[in-house]
């Protein structure tokens, strides 16, 4: 009983604290690179397709800008196409963060755990030393193939 109590009188003194940067995660770890590729490959089409519109659009105001009424017809579907690919992408960023953010989460509880952390912090620290920095440690666990 004893030495509980000296355990736990040490560990409420001197607590092991690491901080994670998570902005360095999501620029750096494999699996934020592979969710941006994903989501360019999947919108890559629609971009290309509005791309196209923008094209024609722009031809048409150098080669006959009397037909108003259909240049205003083009520049309207531009327009709902552009808003709707910008709409999708945000909700499928969205999702792709959000499983990103629970893989991290369990990077980090695992890291924590591991190298017998008390306190990780990662949001909202005004400031923290390089030494209780643990972001390299996650960013490589995150980056280990997975079995």
């Amino acid at each position: 009983m004893a030495s509980f109590v000296l355990f736990a009188t040490n560990v409420a003194a001197n607590p092991k604290i690491g901080y994670v940067k998570v902005e360095k995660i999501l620029r750096e770890s494999s699996q934020a690179l592979e969710s941006a590729k994903k989501l360019q490959a999947e919108f890559n089409h629609r971009v290309e397709e509005i791309t196209q519109l923008q094209k024609k659009i722009g031809e048409m105001e150098n080669s006959n800008p009397t037909n108003g009424e259909k240049l205003a017809k083009l520049r309207i579907e531009f327009e709902r196409k552009q808003r709707e690919l910008n709409e999708d992408i945000n909700i499928r960023k969205k999702e792709e963060l959000a499983v990103l953010q629970d893989r991290i989460n369990k990077a980090v509880a695992s890291v924590s755990v591991t190298e017998g952390y008390d306190l990780v912090f990662y949001k909202n620290l005004v400031y923290a030393n390089k030494r209780v920095d643990i972001t390299d440690k996650v960013l490589k666990l995150l980056d280990k193939p997975t079995k």
